[in-house]
C-alpha cells in the first residue's frame, strides 16, 4: 500500500519554500500526497522556533497529531524544521510521540527519514543548518497557481542580540543567481505571475558570492523572465538598503512597490541594545528618501515592544515615530527572551503585562494611521490580483501590488467580470481600516 503524507508547515514563507520542496520530493519518491491529517498515515510537521509563542504552537501541535495514532491510520510522526535544529535532545527526551527528526539542512533527505520512521528506527538527521539551494530540486507549489516564494539566501549575519535564526539557520549564504533565474523560469513556465523574493536579509544578496550587494540586479533580472508580472521584495533589512535598490524599485515596472523592512525599534538607545544598525535620524533619512523617489510605495515594517531597559519614555518616543512615520503596514511583536541569545543577558527586562499594553497601544495607533494611509488610495487607479470571487455579495477579491499574500489588505471589486489569477485595474472609491474598494476599469 502506497503511504499517505501530509506535510504540516508553521511559521515564516521560508519555512514553506521547505515544506514544497520535501512535498516534490516526497511525490517524486511515488508516495501519495493528501490534505486531511486525518487520512495521512505518516505526518511531517515543520516547525517555528523563532520565539516562545511560535515553539508553544509547535509543541501543542505536534501532541495534537499525535492522537491520530489511536484515533486514525496514523504510523509516524516525525518532526522537521526550526524547532528540531535547536532543541532536537529535548524533543526526543520529552516527546516519545516522535518518530524521527530532520534538522534545516538535512530536509532533501525527507524520504530516507519516512522510510526508516515506517520501520520503527527512529531517524534523526540534525546537522549544519546548511541546505544547498542551488540545487534544482522537484517542488510542489503550495499557494495558489499565480504566485510563488522564492529563496534568494539562507541564514543570517548580523547578529541582532535578540534573535536566535543564526543558531537554527546558520550564517548568511546567497543563492547563486543562475540557481534563483532557472527556479523563476522553470515556475513562470507553470503559470506563476507574482513571486516574492524572500531571505532573512535580502539586501545583503550577493555580498558573499560576488563583487558586491547583487539585490538590484536581480531583482531586474527576475522581472524579465517571460511571465513574470510581480516582483516582490521580503525583509529588507535596513542597514544596507542602498539608493541603487531604491532606484531599481522605482524604475522597474515589474518591481512592486512594495518594502518590508523590519526597523524593531525607534529609539537610539534601545537599537544599541538590539545592535541594530544606525540610529532614528538613519531610518527616518531612508524613509524620506524611499518615499521621495517612490511616492506610491507602501511601506511595512515590524517593532519589537518591552524589549529589555525599554522605559517609558522609550515607549512614548516610539508612539510619537510610528504617528510620524505614517507606516502602511506594522506588525508589532513583544519581546521574547530566547535562550543562547545576548539579549537574555540584558539588566531591566520588561514585566509581560507592560508589553502586552504596551503591544496594543501601538496597534491602536497604527489602526488610525491606516485608516489614514487608506483613504489617500480614494481615486487611484491600481492594479490587482485577482485571487477569488464572493458569490454572496457578488464581488472579487484580490491584492493590490502594495499588499502581500495573507499578511496584509485585500481589495474589493466590483461591476466587473474577472478571471481568478488575473491581474486588472481597480479604481479605488472606498477605505476600510485595512482593506480597500474599488471598481474595475476597463
Amino acid at each position: 500500500m502506497t503511504e499517505k503524507i501530509k506535510i504540516v508547515t508553521l511559521g515564516c514563507d521560508k519555512n514553506l519554500v521547505d515544506s514544497e520542496i520535501m512535498s516534490g520530493l516526497i511525490h517524486e519518491r511515488g508516495y501519495e500526497l493528501v490534505e486531511k491529517e486525518e487520512d495521512a498515515t505518516v505526518i511531517i510537521v515543520n516547525t517555528c522556533g523563532f520565539i516562545d509563542a511560535a515553539k508553544e504552537e509547535s509543541v501543542n501541535t505536534i501532541l495534537s497529531l499525535a492522537d491520530l495514532k489511536e484515533t486514525a491510520d496514523l504510523k509516524a510522526l516525525i518532526v522537521s524544521g526550526c524547532l528540531t535544529q535547536r532543541y532536537k535532545e529535548q524533543l526526543l527526551e520529552e516527546m516519545p510521540e516522535i518518530d524521527g527528526i530532520v534538522g534545516t539542512g538535512d530536509f532533501d533527505k525527507i524520504n530516507d527519514i519516512v522510510d526508516e520512521a515506517l520501520q520503527g528506527s527512529k531517524p534523526v538527521r540534525v546537522g549544519n543548518p546548511v541546505f544547498d539551494y542551488d540545487r534544482i530540486l522537484p517542488r510542489k507549489v503550495a499557494t495558489p497557481r499565480y504566485t510563488a516564494y522564492v529563496k534568494i539566501a539562507e541564514g543570517c549575519d548580523n547578529n541582532c542580540t535578540f534573535c536566535s535564526i543564526p543558531i537554527m539557520r546558520g550564517k548568511f549564504r546567497s543563492r547563486t543567481m543562475d540557481s534563483i533565474l532557472a527556479e523563476v523560469k522553470l515556475l513562470a513556465d507553470q503559470g506563476v505571475k507574482e513571486f516574492s523574493l524572500i531571505a532573512q536579509d535580502s539586501t545583503n544578496y550577493g555580498v558573499d558570492l560576488y563583487d558586491g550587494f547583487k539585490l538590484p540586479e536581480l531583482m531586474h533580472k527576475v522581472s524579465e523572465v517571460p511571465g513574470v508580472e510581480w516582483v516582490r521584495l521580503h525583509y529588507a533589512y535596513p542597514g544596507f538598503f542602498s539608493d541603487e535598490l531604491i532606484e531599481a524599485i522605482a524604475s522597474n515596472p515589474k518591481i512592486c512597490k512594495y518594502i518590508d523592512m523590519p526597523l524593531q525599534h525607534s529609539e537610539d538607545n534601545i537599537l544599541k541594545r538590539m545592535r541594530r544598525p544606525g540610529r532614528q535620524r538613519d531610518s527616518r533619512e531612508l524613509v524620506r528618501k524611499i518615499r521621495e523617489r517612490i511616492p506610491s510605495a507602501a511601506l511595512r515594517t515590524s517593532i519589537i515592544v518591552g524589549f529589555p531597559g525599554e522605559t517609558d519614555e522609550d515607549f512614548e518616543g516610539l508612539c510619537n515615530f510610528v504617528r510620524e512615520m505614517k507606516f502602511d503596514r506594522l506588525g508589532v511583536f513583544t519581546y521574547s527572551s530566547e535562550e543562547s541569545t545576548p539579549a537574555t543577558r540584558l539588566p531591566d527586562h520588561v514585566p509581560d503585562e507592560v508589553k502586552e499594553w504596551r503591544a496594543n497601544t501601538l496597534m491602536e495607533i497604527q489602526r488610525e494611521v491606516s485608516k489614514q494611509v487608506s483613504e489617500k488610495r480614494i481615486g487611484e487607479i491600481v492594479e490587482v490580483l485577482v485571487e477569488r470571487y464572493d458569490g454572496r455579495n457578488d464581488v472579487y477579491i484580490g491584492r493590490s501590488q502594495f499588499d502581500a499574500p495573507e499578511i496584509d489588505g485585500e481589495v474589493f471589486i466590483s461591476n466587473s467580470q474577472l478571471s481568478i489569477g488575473d491581474i486588472t485595474k481597480v479604481k479605488i472609491t472606498h477605505a476600510l481600516e485595512f482593506d480597500l474598494a474599488g471598481e474595475g476599469v476597463s
